[in-house]
């Protein structure tokens, strides 16, 4: 794998490899469930015991013969058969391994291997069989003959066995291999040697005993599980365009009628209700989507919440705790986090919305921004309903927007706006009349001046906040008055507002 990640901690179908494994034996409701760790045993441990398996520790590792003989200490003294199964194999299914282990009990064997015939047997020890078509041995293939290399069954490395029959077999391993270890294929030999029946149950399905060696067979394993959700959805009732480019994961539901279109992502515990359409390349992560909800093209959401016939997208992005409530909508480059749209809302553009709360049928204009945080806390936001936000507006938090209330676009709110308020936060425009037309007139003067001159403290450039003085001598007097009237206008509308 050139790794230093554990194999079996590796990850493909949205689950680490163990888990595959584990999962497919639990519903068997055996005894026990013992997981033989050594390579990164704490972290494999962990992943075997929060699934209510029962870790056992193997050091030194000296092969998978050897591994069975440490489990052996916790395996009940009351057990009569034992299921081994490789950590790697996360395609089984568990009715492969019921049907293997109901070969085993109703044949009367001591052994019973799961085979599996591959159109490319490579790397795979090989069943031998006798001239009766009985199990003769396992061979592996570096040590198997031209003819060996030709069959095309090859073993699982799953087994059932008999335990009083297993264990005289172990205790007559012995490493004579190159890597002197103790392999647990060569207990099939021991019990032939024995005239102990040993059987073969074939896979129906020869992808079931897939193991993962490298990162090319990690990726065949993952577009497998991927292709088996996808045809398990699209049999439930939901439409899924170009299924081979599409993800979902195990625990992924979708409701009937519900169109996935391509690219999409769907993973963790993801919930699609029915209707409801996920367009190209969104990708959704424990979200939870009611019915009747668009999801436009390009949307990053997490731990969120859309309510029925709710829309966003495309390019909108909704964080932890985003709740999107019924028909609200939310935008392109529109960001939510741990905030309530209110029914009937929207923030179509351009827009942040942290720590707050925005109210029923409230529209959130482009640019608004919800100033959260202080470097230090996080502060909420309350915006009341039917609220106008205007354009480019920063709410600095902690702050609330009254009902009904009007807020101007550029404004920069920084106290309470009462209920059906105008709430107006920004600098007075200031019209200087005749500028520009100087200022052109000087930059044009400055190109014909002489070379040496050009730059210097004789330049021509206008000083901030000069007082420019133009060919017509009243043009200061009426740029006063110009001012004056606007000022007055303002007042006098302002006081209209008050009232």
């Amino acid at each position: 794998m050139r790794s230093d990640l554990a194999k079996v901690l590796h990850r493909a179908g949205g689950r680490t490899l163990l888990e595959h494994v584990i999962r497919a034996c639990r519903p068997l409701k055996a005894a026990q469930l013992l997981v033989v760790v050594g390579h990164q045993a704490e972290e494999v441990g962990a992943v075997a015991e929060d699934l209510d398996a029962q870790a056992i520790l193997q050091k030194p590792q000296r092969g998978t013969g050897h591994a069975i003989q440490v489990a052996r200490a916790a395996i009940r003294k009351s057990a009569k058969f034992a299921l081994v199964v490789p950590g790697d194999a996360p395609l089984l299914r568990t009715e492969s391994l019921s049907a293997l282990i109901e070969t085993h009990r109703r044949g009367e064997a001591a052994a019973t291997v799961l085979s599996a015939e591959l159109a490319d047997p490579t790397d795979y020890g090989r069943i031998v069989r006798d001239s009766e078509g009985r199990v003769e041995a396992i061979v592996e293939e570096k040590a198997a003959t031209p003819e060996q290399r030709a069959i095309r069954e090859v073993n699982s490395s799953i087994y059932c066995f008999t335990l009083e029959k297993l264990w005289p077999a172990l205790a007559a391993l012995r490493p004579n291999n190159a890597h002197h270890e103790l392999y647990l294929t060569d207990v099939i030999a021991l019990l032939r040697q024995r005239s102990e029946r040993v059987l073969v149950q074939v896979a129906g399905d020869a992808n079931e005993i897939l193991g993962c060696n490298t990162r090319a067979s990690l990726a065949d394993v993952d577009r497998i599980f991927r292709a088996r959700k996808a045809a398990e959805m699209m049999a439930a009732g939901a439409t899924i365009y170009l299924p081979e480019t599409v993800v979902i994961d195990p625990e992924v539901t979708i409701g009937p009628d519900t169109v996935i279109e391509p690219c999409v992502q769907l993973l963790g515990e993801t919930r699609i209700g029915a209707r409801c359409k996920i367009q190209t390349g969104s990708v959704l992560h424990d979200v939870r989507v009611d019915d009747d909800v668009i999801v436009g093209a390009h949307c990053v959401a997490t731990a969120s919440h859309l309510h029925a016939k709710a829309t966003i997208g495309p390019f909108s992005r909704l964080r932890p705790g985003a709740d999107i409530r019924s028909g609200a909508h939310i935008g392109n480059f529109v960001e939510v986090k741990k905030s309530v749209v209110h029914e009937g809302a929207k923030a179509m553009h351009l827009t942040y919305l942290g720590d707050a709360s925005v109210g029923r049928g409230s529209n959130i204009g482009a640019g608004t921004i919800t100033c959260n945080y202080d470097g230090a806390g996080k502060y909420r936001t309350t915006i009341g309903e039917r609220v106008f936000i205007g354009s480019d507006t920063a709410l600095v938090a902690p702050i609330r927007v009254g009902d009904g209330a009007y807020v101007a676009a550029g404004s920069t709110l920084t106290e309470n706006v009462p209920a059906d308020a105008l709430a107006l936060a920004r600098g007075r425009q200031v019209n200087k009349p005749g500028w520009a037309r100087v200022r052109r007139k000087e930059m044009e003067a400055a190109k014909h001046e002489p070379k040496g001159r050009a730059g210097n403290k004789g330049s021509r450039q206008p000083k901030r906040g000069a007082k420019l003085r133009t060919k017509r001598g009243g043009a200061k007097k009426a740029a006063r008055r110009t001012n004056a009237r606007t000022v007055t206008r303002r007042r006098a509308k302002s006081r209209g507002a008050r009232r």
